[in-house]
């Protein structure tokens, strides 16, 4: 019986010849993740456990970007108290503000995950280095305290479900409307604790930020991680990005799937989840009365990459945000604000009425710039839309595309490019 890319990767770093789906190995780490809400509790947990130091200064990233530039008194507490570990511990991958981003755009970009890797982070959203062939989850703080300790961490090895893309995606759709469609057919718990293991000749028409895209909402189908085969354009980036050595593993012929599911693009249409679950999904002509909306964020861990803000330029550029209505734009990481800057796309945001935010997670997980109002409702591009998740309980979450966010923007209802 084979093995699945993920198991592969898994066995390898447990030292074992084989590996098979439910059982416990203890696996060696590549990197250990945290940022600035989830870091303080692994440091004052390695702190009880009276560990003297970190299993790997090189192979510990820091990056406070939830609420940074801080935005109170307790949030200022947390980075201090990451920015003093980093520095007692000589700890080299630690960002601080002005060379810091969203923690899940920033370590591709800096090179720090590539193909092959095992690496774990206190956020849910850690499975976005599946894009490059990497296995990353998201783990609790005392997982990434033990972590950071010892170097290693337990996995129970998850099994999988093979999602075969053919095709080409037509104009507007993106690697979100990928994604959404998934979590729209499977559920918010479609694929718990298993491995999404994306293959096909479908990829090679998908670009390296809709494949973080993709990999970075396997958790919200509940799973374990999201992978993709790493070809032509994931060794090119890597090349680019990073001189860590690589690791290529493909799955065998005879792996096993608990499902299998074949998913032709050129038949998807731009995908939006209503409230209050990424799940309850619908494409935009299947929208048929107004939705009137007060808010767009376009930015975040899942689309505030340079593809996304490009595609977001491109609907703003000659046109307004509706009056009334605001736009935030956040750039991932400063390279990307950077660029953005130099290819003049934040002066289209900002001539069409947007304001362009410093890198943050900030309005992702209700943190700030750009909190809801009670009854307020917003498109946003991220990757959560629970009750209460960008705000007040009683406002409302549409996550879609940078694409149909900025083509909201302007009319003040959900909206697509196509219809402007």
């Amino acid at each position: 019986m084979g093995m699945t890319m993920t198991q592969k990767i898994l066995a390898a770093h447990a030292g074992l010849e084989y590996v098979e789906a439910g059982q416990l190995i203890e696996a060696d780490l590549d990197l250990v993740l945290g940022n600035d809400i989830t870091s303080p509790v692994a440091i004052h947990e390695m702190e009880k456990m009276k560990v003297d130091g970190v299993f790997h200064k090189d192979k510990i990233a820091l990056v406070p970007d939830h609420f940074v530039p801080n935005k109170d008194i307790k949030s200022a507490e947390h980075c201090k108290c990451v920015r003093e570990f980093a520095m007692r511990n000589e700890i080299t991958n630690y960002f601080e503000v002005g060379e810091m981003g969203i923690e899940h755009a920033l370590l591709p970009e800096k090179g720090l995950t590539v193909a092959g890797d095992v690496i774990i982070g206190a956020d849910s959203h850690t499975c976005t280095y599946g894009a490059l062939g990497a296995f990353s989850t998201g783990v609790g703080s005392t997982d990434m305290a033990a972590g950071m300790a010892t170097g290693k961490a337990w996995f129970k090895v998850p099994s999988a479900i093979k999602f075969n893309l053919i095709g080409k995606p037509q104009k507007w759709v993106s690697g979100k409307d990928v994604i959404l469609h998934i979590i729209g057919m499977i559920g918010v718990d479609g694929a718990l604790y298993k491995s999404m293991e994306f293959v096909g000749e479908g990829i090679a028409n998908l670009t390296m930020d809709d494949r973080f895209t993709i990999a970075n909402m396997a958790i919200e189908a509940g799973g374990k991680n999201g992978i993709f085969p790493v070809d032509d354009l994931a060794i090119e980036y890597m090349k680019e990005h990073s001189t860590k050595t690589y690791t290529i593993y493909e799955a065998d012929e005879d792996a096993v799937y608990d499902e299998e599911y074949t998913i032709d693009l050129s038949t998807l249409k731009p995908t939006i989840a209503f409230p209050h679950l990424p799940e309850n999904t619908k494409t935009i002509d299947e929208i048929t009365e107004d939705v009137v909306i007060d808010q767009v964020v376009i930015g975040s861990c899942t689309n505030g990459r340079l593809d996304d803000l490009r595609c977001a330029a491109q609907v703003l550029k000659g046109r307004h945000v509706k009056k009334g209505l605001r736009c935030i734009i956040i750039p991932a990481t400063q390279a990307i604000y950077l660029q953005a800057m130099e290819e003049g796309l934040l002066k289209i945001f900002i001539e069409a009425g947007a304001v362009v935010s410093t890198p943050t997670c900030g309005p992702c997980l209700g943190g700030y710039m750009g909190i809801l109002a009670e009854g307020e409702r917003c498109v946003s591009t991220t990757n959560r839309n629970f009750v209460g998740r960008m705000g007040h309980v009683k406002s409302e979450i549409y996550l879609a595309s940078p694409a149909v966010a900025a083509a909201s923007a302007v009319t003040g209802k959900i909206s697509c490019p196509c219809q402007l």
